[in-house]
């Protein structure tokens, strides 16, 4: 599993559009806080969910493979049994990253991504460490004990 803080760093820097498989346009879900901070945060965020046609105003998209143009990091709020196929897709539309997000621990699924040359994130979510990283935990009601009008670029560990 590739989850050592300069290995995410550098994942999260790199990647620019996020594909969120089982997004949920309910504004209480998970998955919803998550890829609106994203999206805030200047990640282009695009939703695949096959049950609704429109969230945070971006198009909605069935599956992976109806995604138009380049996804660098597929971000999955799915269960463990559903990773597999979405795993496929990843590979076959040429992601970069495959990343399962808490509680999501598929290791086949992310065996299968590694093997296709994709990096893989299991058990962790994207939010939580772009601000653990990049200094946006203040969002989420965390005291960091750090008073500084510029947000670090690194973090000094």
């Amino acid at each position: 599993m590739q989850d050592d803080i300069n290995t995410l760093r550098r994942i999260l820097r790199e990647s620019k559009t996020i594909a969120v498989v089982g997004l949920s346009a309910d504004w209480y879900r998970p998955s919803y806080f998550a890829a609106k901070y994203m999206q805030e945060h200047g990640y282009r965020v695009v939703p695949v969910n096959p049950k609704y046609g429109e969230i945070l105003g971006e198009k909605c998209y069935r599956s992976l493979r109806e995604v138009p143009g380049k996804v660098d990091l597929v971000d999955v709020f799915r269960k463990t049994a559903d990773v597999m196929p979405i795993a496929e897709d990843a590979i076959a539309i040429g992601a970069k990253v495959l990343w399962q997000q808490l509680g999501v621990k598929n290791e086949a699924a992310a065996a299968k991504a590694r093997s296709a040359g994709l990096e893989a994130v299991m058990d962790r979510c994207v939010k939580i460490e772009h601000g653990r990283l990049f200094g946006g935990l203040n969002w989420v009601g965390v005291n960091t004990h750090i008073i500084s009008a510029k947000r670090p670029r690194w973090l000094a560990y």
